[in-house]
C-alpha cells in the first residue's frame, strides 16, 4: 500500500486549500472501514493530528481549526480529503495523511503548506 498527498501549496491568510491522500494497493473494503485522518507537523514541533474519519465516518478535528476543516473519503477513488478554509500563518505545516486497518498504519510522504502573512 502506498499513499500520495497531493494538494499543498502557498496561499496567502485566509485562503483555502484541497489536500488529497491517494492510496494504491488498498481494496474497497479495507479503504472503507479503515480509520484515517491528516496529521500536520511544524518546524520544531511534534506531529499533530490535525482531523480524523473513522471507521463509521465519524469526524473528529483539533480544536484549533474546528468550523474550518472538512473531511471527506471517496471510497472509489481510495482517497482522503482535507478541505482547509480561512487557513492562518500558524497553519503552515506539512500535512501527512494516514490510515490505521488493524494492525496496519500506513503514512503519506506529505505535502507542505504554507499561509503567508
Amino acid at each position: 500500500v502506498q499513499l500520495q498527498a497531493s494538494g499543498g501549496g502557498l496561499v496567502q491568510a485566509g485562503g483555502s486549500l484541497k489536500l488529497s491522500c491517494k492510496a494504491s494497493g488498498m481494496i474497497w473494503s479495507t479503504f472503507r472501514f479503515s480509520r484515517m485522518g491528516w496529521y500536520r507537523q511544524a518546524p520544531g514541533k511534534q506531529r499533530e493530528l490535525v482531523a480524523e474519519l473513522t471507521s463509521s465516518d465519524k469526524a473528529n478535528f483539533q480544536d484549533s481549526m474546528k468550523g474550518r476543516l472538512t473531511i471527506s473519503r471517496d471510497n472509489g477513488k481510495r482517497t482522503l480529503y482535507l478541505q482547509m478554509n480561512n487557513l492562518e500563518p500558524e497553519d503552515t505545516a506539512v500535512y501527512y495523511c494516514n490510515i490505521k486497518y488493524e494492525s496496519w498504519h500506513y503514512w503519506g510522504e506529505g505535502t507542505q503548506v504554507t499561509v503567508s502573512s
